[in-house]
């Protein structure tokens, strides 16, 4: 229940349930309960933009500590993960553009294959044990993190629908607030949560995806030394809500495609076939490349005890991109069921086909060199 590997294995459920649930005889209850009304919003988007910011905050967090003090504290140490996600990224969106660049509509969903899901693919690692170099799930782990910082960026960047200036200037002075408490030394938390829950309302109003806010508060929140640290404190106590409880229910509520009467050129259309080959191509691809590149110049060096054929192998697990590349398909094709079924269809094809072909490559290796 404390590693973050084993979210993975129930989120891997949570989307098996999902897809069991839209194909049974209670789908219109599924679908329509996703879509009942409370308190403005309806229920999935109460899901995707309340629930998820506080896995965004969960994920700041994370950045914030390995960047000051963990895997990602020096430049040796983010220069092997940070070339792989760079890899990692443009390669898959390279693949989705060549098939879909001609559309208008289909070339907003270029970033969904860029994205890695840490708990998912740590979930698969965790399936194959101690066979697999403690070496290499920190390397996975580090470039997830990157990844998901990549993810955050392109989503604060190039899915913002029409700003409200007004409510931008609310969540500046907001955020003037959080860097005060910081700057002052304050280290009880519940204040910094408070200003937090204003600044979601104020960027949910503004045009900025509003879980944005959870990555802008946990920047502000104070690191500090020891196991008391405010940063570690909040960090310990949402990882299992996050874990066993918003990122289950996000992919439970995400996952679900009916395939009933569903028309094949919707399964292999230009986004589906683009979001897949990215994720399960584009993704390994561009991952290897880089590592590979940045080791035999010297750039980097390799992890411990790893060879450059598991190093492949935990290249193909990076395809599997669930949760992030969901959330950024329902950012892109906002309003348009189609596309988002089409985009479920692909990530889970690229993310399924990623686990199965990396989890094979690591029991090969095993096996060779035992």
């Amino acid at each position: 229940m404390d590693s973050e590997a084993s979210g993975g294995i129930i989120l891997m459920i949570a989307a098996g349930l999902a897809l069991g649930v839209a194909n049974s005889p209670q789908s219109e209850v599924y679908f329509a309960s996703l879509q009942a009304s409370y308190l403005g919003l309806s229920i999935l988007h109460w899901i995707n933009d309340g629930l998820m910011a506080v896995f965004f905050l969960l994920v700041g967090l994370e950045i914030k500590r390995e960047v000051l003090v963990g895997q990602l504290s020096t430049w040796p140490q983010r220069a092997l993960p940070g070339v792989g996600a760079l890899g990692g990224m443009a390669a898959p969106a390279l693949v989705y553009l060549a098939f879909n660049g001609a559309s208008p509509l289909a070339i907003r969903g270029w970033a969904i294959p860029t994205a890695t899901d840490i708990a998912f693919a740590l979930g698969v690692l965790a399936l194959l044990g101690s066979r697999v170099p403690a070496s290499l799930k920190v390397f996975l782990t580090a470039l997830a993190i990157m990844d998901d910082l990549g993810a955050v960026l392109i989503i604060a960047l190039f899915y913002t629908a029409q700003l409200s200036w007004l409510a931008l200037g609310l969540a500046a002075v907001l955020l003037g607030g959080l860097v005060f408490l910081n700057r002052t030394g304050v280290r009880v938390l519940w204040p910094y949560l408070l200003l937090g829950a204003g600044l979601w309302v104020a960027m949910l109003q503004s045009g900025i995806h509003a879980t944005i806010a959870g990555v802008v508060l946990a920047m502000t929140i104070p690191m500090g030394e020891g196991e008391g640290a405010p940063l570690l404190r909040l960090e310990h106590g949402l990882a299992k809500w996050v874990g066993y409880g918003v990122v289950p229910i996000f992919g439970f509520a995400n996952a679900g495609v009916s395939f009933s009467g569903l028309d094949p050129s919707v399964i292999f259309g230009g986004v589906p076939v683009g979001i897949s080959l990215g994720l399960f191509l584009g993704k390994q691809f561009g991952v290897f490349a880089a590592i590979w590149c940045a080791i035999r110049f010297k750039l980097a060096v390799c992890p411990d005890g790893a060879s450059l054929s598991q190093l492949y192998g935990i290249a193909v697990l990076c395809g599997i991109g669930f949760t992030m590349s969901l959330f950024i398909g329902a950012l892109a094709f906002a309003g348009h069921s189609d596309m988002t079924n089409a985009v479920k269809i692909g990530v889970l094809a690229g993310s399924g086909l990623s686990a199965i072909l990396g989890s094979a490559i690591l029991l090969r290796c095993t096996r060779v060199s035992s």
